[in-house]
């Protein structure tokens, strides 16, 4: 053979749709960059980074020019109608030494920008559930389809011996009957199913922006570990400093302590250090028009004294949403302890049903074997055949149902954990 058709022959086989086919932190990539949901989280993200340069903004000088120019006209019995033109121009400088409510308002930004890299960080864990579950919810349905469309083989080629076997009068025609039964119920199960098969595609090309593409099965080889239950409660003291939500919330707490310190500063007095300087021309004084500046410097205090009891009102309403933040903050803690636990057991319980599963479809196949073997030897009908089929086919695709479960309980556990990151995919991959 020519060394350039064996060349050609070589390259057809590495040439496969398998060796270009996206695996989960590839789609993960397009994700990032096209997932509608995760850009508005980033948005936001940096809208939130802008509220601490605007608390310190309160702290800070305050600076104000004003100018104006006037056509004046002035009537009197001294000098009579007077029509002049004056300007004048000024600066003034006001520099906060005390404000409670500033200082506390710049506490509270930092906190909200505490929450804001939390909340971040949980979207991005959330997109990278998002695009699992989405790329295991079409690798499952092909693989139903797969699975359908090989059994709608096998049956098919029942009711082909049948059909024989009723023609040489070895059968009866119920065997035909139930195995153009079974077929005709495959046909419609398969139409469901490349139905859904699309859907799921169009799911997650929601998230990637990309067209349908070929993607990268599981490695059916690769070893399944359950997780150490004795560890659970470690894990989840864990989780209550590092999981996003958490900090998101606890944030929050701390926001909502700060207000009632907000509130209460209404009752406290200001100081400020001012400073101010303006510039008249053609200021009319008796008959004359006259120059004037004017220059000072000094402290400035307000102290208010009552406001109609609005600063009582902010305070209760301030503890009042203190409260609620401390029950938000206990609602997700107990949330994280469920999630955790929920997660850790779906870990174990999967990873067991891939166990059992895998014997069950060497079972399985060994029983439809028995079954065809028994329907040669007339101890068996077509019926048990087809039964011993469906049994065959169910369990491939619990099988596959239950090894997508495992990799999916494992990333919502590191999820609650708050450790969840792009690496996790490549183990995956």
């Amino acid at each position: 053979m020519p060394k350039l058709t064996r060349a050609l022959l070589l390259l057809m086989l590495v040439w496969t749709p398998a060796s270009f086919a996206n695996e989960l932190s590839h789609v993960y990539q397009d994700a990032l960059g096209n997932d509608a949901e995760y850009a508005a989280s980033m948005a936001n993200y940096q809208a939130g980074l802008e509220k601490l340069p605007q608390a310190r903004a309160a702290l800070l000088p305050q600076i104000q020019l004003a100018a104006n120019v006037l056509q004046n006209r002035t009537d009197s019995s001294f000098a009579g109608v007077q029509n002049y033109r004056s300007n004048s121009f000024g600066v003034s400088v006001t520099q906060p030494l005390y404000r409670q409510a500033s200082l506390t308002q710049y506490a509270q930004a930092k906190q909200q920008l505490l929450a804001n890299n939390a909340q971040l960080s949980s979207k991005q864990q959330d997109l990278i559930l998002r695009v699992a579950s989405a790329y295991f919810d079409v690798l499952l349905a092909q693989d139903n389809l797969h699975v359908l469309q090989a059994q709608q083989t096998a049956i098919e080629q029942q009711l082909a011996l049948a059909k024989a076997n009723f023609t040489a009068g070895t059968a009866t025609i119920t065997d035909s009957d139930e195995a153009r039964a079974r077929f005709e119920l495959t046909q419609a199960q398969l139409i469901a199913v490349q139905n859904d098969l699309n859907i799921k595609q169009q799911a997650l090309s929601v998230l990637t922006g990309k067209p349908p593409a070929t993607l990268a099965g599981l490695n059916a080889q690769h070893m399944l570990n359950p997780v150490a239950l004795n560890q659970l409660d470690a894990w989840i003291a864990d989780a209550v400093q590092k999981n996003p939500q958490m900090q998101v919330e606890q944030a929050n707490m701390n926001i909502a302590e700060q207000e009632i310190t907000r509130a209460r500063s209404g009752h406290l007095p200001t100081l400020d250090a001012v400073a101010n300087y303006t510039d008249n021309n053609n200021q009319l004084f008796g008959n004359s028009l006259v120059n004037t500046s004017n220059a000072n410097i000094g402290l400035a205090l307000n102290f208010p004294l009552y406001q109609g009891g609005l600063v009582n009102s902010h305070i209760r309403e301030a503890e009042a949403n203190k409260d609620k933040a401390q029950q938000n903050l206990l609602v997700i803690r107990r949330q994280i302890d469920l999630n955790t636990r929920q997660a850790a057991y779906s870990i174990n319980s999967q990873a067991a049903q891939v166990t059992a599963y895998t014997q069950a479809v060497n079972a399985s196949l060994s029983a439809l074997e028995s079954n065809k073997l028994g329907l040669t030897v007339g101890i068996r009908t077509n019926i048990d055949v087809l039964n011993a089929q469906q049994q065959y086919y169910a369990t491939q695709r619990d099988l596959a149902a239950a090894r997508y479960g495992y990799w999916l309980a494992k990333l919502r556990l590191k999820a609650n954990l708050g450790s969840l990151t792009e690496t996790d995919l490549n183990e995956i991959n």
